[in-house]
């Protein structure tokens, strides 16, 4: 019976051992933190920012919000970030990582430094939790401070979800 109201089917992580997560899940950042182990206990690190690196994990987690007409934005944390394809996401990062800071080195050779990159996306503020769009790899980048990244999903994004992202930014 459920069968029927199901939109899109979740893909266990295989690439991230020991994380739970299930790629075109939705979680909240609370939720991503933890299947990420990062906090010991009740306790849970704070994560304000769109992006958190999870140094034990060894994976960068980014937590981006596509239609920002609405909401707090200020002019500064306006990124444009969008779906290219069903397969590459367009990225901003923060207005003050450099190409070659250590920041934005790890974005560009983050496999071969052995670290991955995840990334969650929601389309309004007023939702709580993210779309898992799984791990990327570095494709391009142009300029800095932001850096204007484009990043190859594993995992290609379900119909619905590429449709609802693509309006969202129209």
């Amino acid at each position: 019976m459920l069968a029927t109201r199901t939109d899109h089917v979740h893909t266990a992580l295989a690439e991230q051992q020991g994380v739970p997560l299930q790629v075109h899940g939705r979680y909240t950042r609370l939720e991503i933190l933890a299947g990420f182990g990062v906090g010991s206990g009740a306790k849970v690190a704070p994560w304000q920012s769109g992006v958190y690196w999870a140094e034990e994990a060894a994976a960068d987690l980014f937590a981006f919000t596509l239609d920002k007409t609405s909401g707090q934005f200020s002019p500064t944390t306006r990124y444009r970030d969008y779906a290219i394809s069903r397969e590459l996401i367009h990225w901003e990062s923060q207005s003050a990582t450099r190409a070659d800071s250590e920041t934005g080195v790890r974005y560009q050779k983050h496999v071969a430094m052995g670290s991955s990159v995840m990334l969650f996306a929601r389309l309004r503020t007023d939702e709580r939790a993210f779309w898992f769009l799984g791990p990327a790899r570095y494709v391009e980048h142009r300029g800095e401070r932001p850096m204007a990244v484009t990043w190859r999903l594993e995992h290609a994004l379900s119909g619905d979800l590429y449709a609802s992202f693509a309006a969202a930014v129209a």
